[in-house]
């Protein structure tokens, strides 16, 4: 599947911005997605998001400052994850009017390298997926989302395409935060931007948290991919690097043909530098927010 799927003639299905880009040979092979199987133990309601515990002394440093000190150790970090393995699980589903699932699709896998050095994705669980019965199918802008904007990485490259404005210097748990509002300039055509707001930790300048959606919507010739809000959570995982960890939606997507109500968990864990070991059970440093380990 290179695109999004076509909508069936004999209904409006609405699409929905959500997945991963490593996932597209096994939804090649799937193009139907879920009927209403109970849910999995990780489909739980994800807890809410602690609130801050109180706004802190004003910044010592410029804020233009701030922001390229974040944005030049988020261009390092993002170098830093390309070298890593993690096992990645991935859950979407809708969500019927009694508040159960009535349709999901659901996806295990390792990402690895070759001994050549080449990364990869191996699946290790996929079962059959019956999403698309319950009004929604995946398109390619949910794959590069998931890849690119859930876990969201603000480098010095990407900052002449986001107005950032500073909001306010806040405690997140045991973290010192400044939180920016950030959102695109402009909108260019084929692009994806994300529009929301991050938490960057005032002692290692990096990403802890993200809360927004990818935008914009997507709406033409009768055809409608709306994307939900969404949480990503990180944890410090090694030499001061904030890894993502954790990413969760539950939002109503407002189609023409009527609202779908979404869920949506992944869990990025064991991450391992190619050839080092690295644990995330025991971060030097991590955020309430972020769910317990199972």
């Amino acid at each position: 599947m290179l695109g999004a799927f076509e909508e069936q003639t004999s209904r409006n299905r609405g699409r929905m911005a959500i997945g991963t880009v490593m996932i597209l040979s096994v939804l090649c092979a799937s193009p139907g997605l879920f009927a209403g199987q109970s849910a999995p133990a990780t489909a739980a309601p994800a807890p809410q998001s602690a609130p801050s515990n109180g706004a802190l002394d004003p910044p010592s440093i410029p804020i233009d400052q701030i922001v390229q000190k974040f944005a030049a150790r988020e261009a390092e970090f993002k170098t830093e994850r390309d070298n890593y393995t993690y096992t990645q699980k991935f859950l979407i589903q809708t969500i019927d009017s009694g508040g159960q699932p009535n349709g999901e699709y659901e996806m295990n896998s390792d990402i690895v390298f070759t001994p050549a050095g080449k990364r990869y994705e191996e699946v290790t669980y996929a079962p059959a997926p019956t999403l698309e019965q319950s009004g929604l199918s995946l398109s390619q802008q949910d794959f590069d989302d998931l890849e690119h904007l859930q876990p969201f990485v603000l480098t010095t490259n990407e900052l002449p395409k986001y107005d950032i404005k500073y909001v306010d210097h806040v405690r997140l748990d045991e973290l010192g935060t400044y939180v920016f509002e950030v959102g695109p300039k402009t909108i260019e055509k084929n692009q994806r931007y994300f529009q929301g707001r991050v938490w960057v930790d005032d002692k290692d300048f990096e990403i802890v948290k993200t809360d927004g959606k990818a935008v914009p919507d997507i709406k033409k010739k009768g055809q409608e991919n709306l994307f939900p809000r969404f949480e990503t959570f990180r944890e410090n995982v090694a030499g001061n690097y904030w890894f993502p960890t954790y990413t969760r939606s539950d939002d109503v997507l407002h189609f023409s043909s009527g609202d779908i109500h979404i869920r949506m968990t992944v869990h990025y864990e064991n991450y391992k530098r190619y050839g080092v070991t690295v644990k995330i059970g025991a971060p030097t440093k991590t955020t309430q927010d972020t769910p317990p380990p199972k």
